[in-house]
């Protein structure tokens, strides 16, 4: 199966031995993605509604660049390290996601780097198409 590497301008260079997202027979599948600047260094310390709203401007970014949009996403996988921060991310999360939900799950753990309070992988079915048009 072919696959196409996805990423967007801009982007840094990932920490480890990975891309921002592949597109495989219409599918966009995003690497955990932690709230890093192009330099990968944290953004937003401290505050966890605003690195939830870094990832998911990165996640968009990359779903866009596939030729998709976030109502295309159909996965989420939430990383947290702290529950106290759970109802501020989803305040923003639900920003995102407005219409018909995702399915996801959400789990707290450390993260690669400690003041990182978020990380987000994702997966959007966009058909096979990048131009724009979907399959049914």
């Amino acid at each position: 199966m072919p696959k196409t590497i996805i990423t967007p301008p801009g982007t840094g260079i990932p920490l480890a031995p990975f891309v921002p997202g592949t597109l495989a027979d219409g599918v966009v599948y995003v690497s955990g993605t932690l709230p890093f600047d192009k330099d990968n260094n944290v953004v937003h310390i401290g505050d966890a509604a605003a690195q939830a709203r870094h990832v998911l401007e990165i996640i968009k970014s990359v779903i866009e660049t596939a030729g998709g949009t976030m109502d295309d996403v159909t996965f989420n996988s939430i990383f947290i390290t702290d529950w106290a921060d759970y109802a501020a991310i989803n305040k923003v999360y639900a920003e995102y996601f407005p219409g018909e939900k995702p399915a996801r799950f959400c789990i707290q753990c450390g993260l690669v780097k400690p003041d990182a309070k978020i990380e987000i992988a994702t997966i959007a079915h966009i058909g096979n198409n990048r131009n724009g048009s979907r399959e049914s």
